[in-house]
């Protein structure tokens, strides 16, 4: 099955056709602490801006790419980004990609994956209803 998903899937990791490119044009530049690996391409022609790209460890959600390497991926800087990182402070908290459209995304307690059911409301809140 792994041939066959990475030559019809897009979402989960790289397709049979990126790796090619990648591995043809491609120069491994680093990898971020979530197993993502970065590319440049090999050559660049005149007049032309430099091509970098990532292959995702995992699922392809671009909210799992760090912001050191999101600058990077966006040409705000040339050298690669650890080059770049301020040093850690004691408040700061481990990066988190977004859990949105998954099973550990945030559900409040009305949602209906946690059986909607809500608090009553409280205080000088007074419902609405028609005719009065």
């Amino acid at each position: 099955m792994g041939l066959l998903s990475k030559i019809f899937t897009w979402w989960d990791g790289a397709t049979i056709g990126t790796s090619l490119h990648t591995m043809r044009k491609g120069e491994r530049v680093g990898e971020d602490t979530f197993g993502n690996v970065y590319y440049r391409s090999k050559k660049v022609r005149d007049g032309e801006r430099e091509r970098r790209w990532v292959i995702y460890n995992g699922a392809n959600d671009a909210s799992r790419v760090p912001a050191e390497w999101h600058g990077w991926l966006h040409q705000s800087y040339d050298e690669v980004p650890e080059s770049h990182l301020p040093p850690p402070r004691i408040w700061e908290r481990d990066y988190e990609p977004n859990r949105t459209g998954t099973v550990e995304a945030y559900r409040p307690g009305g949602a209906l994956e946690r059986g909607a059911k809500r608090a009553s409301a409280t205080g000088d809140y007074e419902a609405w209803s028609p005719g009065d």
